[in-house]
């Protein structure tokens, strides 16, 4: 298979070392001489980051599960035009901490069981998948650690982290469960490891997929 446009995202909950994970592969490409576009949901594009305030700030029952739904799917069209898709079209490698599973996972399963609306509005208003999504998976406890430590002093987009421990658990296994849905795509990596030993098989598993394997 020839070089070229790749859609790659991260997935997992919160503190599983996702965006740290994003930026060495996308380092690591450039490194290659490949054009990267690293990029993040929600967010990702001016319109897309301002829906990303509504979403990560304020208190955990602020919206709806269906008023996010809609809230995240809005964030991640435009986020497909303005961003995702341009860069595809000039042959970069897309690189996207989070992207439709997580939707899929914290609205669709782990939440208000809204699966079904989530893959509706994804089909008609999204309409792609990743060539590869990488699920970084830990103990619910560890992340939770991990991402308090990360917000201490900083933004304070706690608003998902705020919804419990219990909360947690059933994200992770809504994201495992995702692996068994989409086993072409999808790919489950223990993050408990170090994280240079994370990022060497992150990148083992970028150039099977391109590999085609």
């Amino acid at each position: 298979m020839s070089l070229g446009a790749r859609f790659v995202t991260f997935e997992g909950i919160d503190g599983s070392g996702k965006s740290s994970q994003a930026r060495l592969l996308a380092a690591a490409l450039r490194e290659a001489g490949r054009e990267v576009c690293l990029t993040r949901e929600p967010g990702g594009s001016p319109g897309a980051e301002e829906i990303r305030r509504l979403l990560v700030e304020g208190a955990g029952d602020r919206w709806s599960a269906e008023t996010e739904v809609l809230l995240f799917t809005a964030a991640r069209r435009d986020h497909l035009e303005r961003t995702i898709r341009p860069a595809l079209a000039r042959g970069a490698v897309v690189i996207c901490d989070r992207f439709a599973d997580s939707t899929r996972v914290y609205q669709g399963v782990a939440g208000a069981g809204l699966r079904a609306l989530v893959d509706e509005l994804h089909a008609r208003f999204i309409g792609i998948e990743p060539d590869l999504t990488l699920i970084l998976d830990m103990d619910p406890a560890s992340a939770l650690a991990r991402s308090a430590a990360r917000q201490a002093g900083g933004p304070r987009e706690v608003r998902f982290e705020s919804l419990g421990s219990d909360h947690h658990v059933r994200l992770r296994a809504g994201f495992r469960a995702l692996a068994a849905e989409f086993p072409a795509r999808c790919r489950l990596i223990d993050a408990t490891r170090p994280e240079v030993e994370v990022a060497a098989e992150v990148a083992r598993l970028f150039a099977l997929a391109e590999a085609g394997a």
